[in-house]
Formats: C-alpha cells, structure tokens, sequence
C-alpha cells in the first residue's frame, strides 16, 4: 500500500477500478487483483491507493481511448480479513444422554464457541450449555421439543444476560412441535436436530445462519 498516499472515496464503482496490475511479491507473477477497499456498514467505501501501480482511468486525459475491460486474473488471493473454512465436524456416536450433551458441546465449538461449559442452573428438563454469548440446551428426552422448553430458554436467558447480547440455541433428539419451530422462528433462536449417529442438522432459517457465519 502506498502509505504516503490518502484513501480515495469511491462513488463510482468501474470494472477497472476494481483491478491493479502488480508484480506478486513472493512469485514475482505480474498480474491483475482485486484493489484494496475498506467498506463500511453506512455504505461508505474507500478505496486504498497501491504502490506502483499504474495511473487510474480517472487521471488520464480527456482524449485517451477507453480502457478495454481486462480479463479475469488467473489467480484472485483470498482477502487476509475473510474466515478461514472450517473443517468437516465429526460425528460421535450417541448412545445416552450424556453422549447428547457431549456432542452439542462439540458442535457449538465447532462453532467457534471455544468455553463451553455446563450452565449454572437446571432446565426442567435435559441440560443447558453456556459459551460467552450463548446459552443453549439440550433435549435428550423422547418427546418433541414444545413451545414452553423454547419460552423458557429464552427467558432464562435474557434474564442472566441483562444489557449482554446472548445467542439462544436448542437441540432435540425427537424434534420439534409446531408451536415450538413457530416461536424459535419469532425469537430468532437456531434449531437442531440429533440422531444416534452424532451429526447436528439445522432445522430453521436461524441455525443456518448460525452454521454458515459462525460465533
């Protein structure tokens, strides 16, 4: 990056501005990538000007041809602030309760819920996880999970979490009841099912939000 150089708003989006052509540092390949942006969530977007990269379109003069839209580079680097893939989660069988417990503790790591710990106060029925941010629980019984386990999830914990955002998160062996998917859908809280072969399934628009971003 050109450090002595300032940040350039951009309010015109061109497929020449979003490519500069530069020798690769490491290989010494010259070739087109992606121009450094930083955006922000108001919509304001600066661009961040590159060391020896050749003049833009918008400092050459009035007669100059247009540019010809380059070709796609053969190789587009991964920018440095994107998450890394998280790799394939791994089943554990389950054969009691217990098991249950230990799988969703898995999965919420998987997560990137890295503390997680057994939560301070019983359910009236299975067992509740907390992670910084995250209260979840457990269903191991053989029923479907009803409107009232989700009622009293959430409001466990918006009662311990006060002015602190706090993720709610169910698991259930058996399922859930109308009622129950209809409310969890209201609070926004991610659902899943087990099987005996130790692999969450997300059963709502919230959990799959939850797999595909992360904690």
């Amino acid at each position: 990056m050109a450090r002595d150089a300032p940040p350039v708003p951009v309010t015109d989006q061109t497929w020449t501005d979003q490519w500069v052509t530069l020798r690769c540092w490491s290989c010494g390949h010259q070739g087109q990538w992606p121009h450094p942006e930083l955006d922000c969530p108001c919509g304001a977007v600066l661009r961040i000007p590159v060391a020896g990269a050749p003049e833009g379109p918008h400092d050459k003069g009035p007669d100059a041809p247009p540019d010809t839209p380059p070709a796609g580079p053969s190789h587009i680097p991964l920018p440095r602030t994107a998450p890394r893939p998280r790799p394939a989660f791994r089943p554990v069988t389950i054969r009691d309760a217990r098991d249950a417990v230990t799988v969703a503790a898995l999965y919420l790591r998987w997560l990137g819920y890295l503390n997680t710990r057994s939560a301070a106060g019983r359910p009236p029925s299975g067992t509740r996880i907390a992670a910084r941010g995250l209260l979840a629980q457990v269903e191991p019984a053989l029923r479907p999970t009803t409107l009232r386990d989700i009622e009293c999830l959430w409001l466990t914990a918006m009662n311990e979490a006060g002015d602190t955002p706090v993720t709610c998160a169910f698991f259930s062996l058996s399922g859930y009841t109308a009622e129950a998917r209809a409310c969890a859908d209201t609070l926004a809280m991610p659902l899943f099912t087990m099987d005996l072969t130790g692999t969450p399934q997300p059963v709502n628009g919230a959990a799959d939000e939850l797999v595909a971003t992360g904690a």
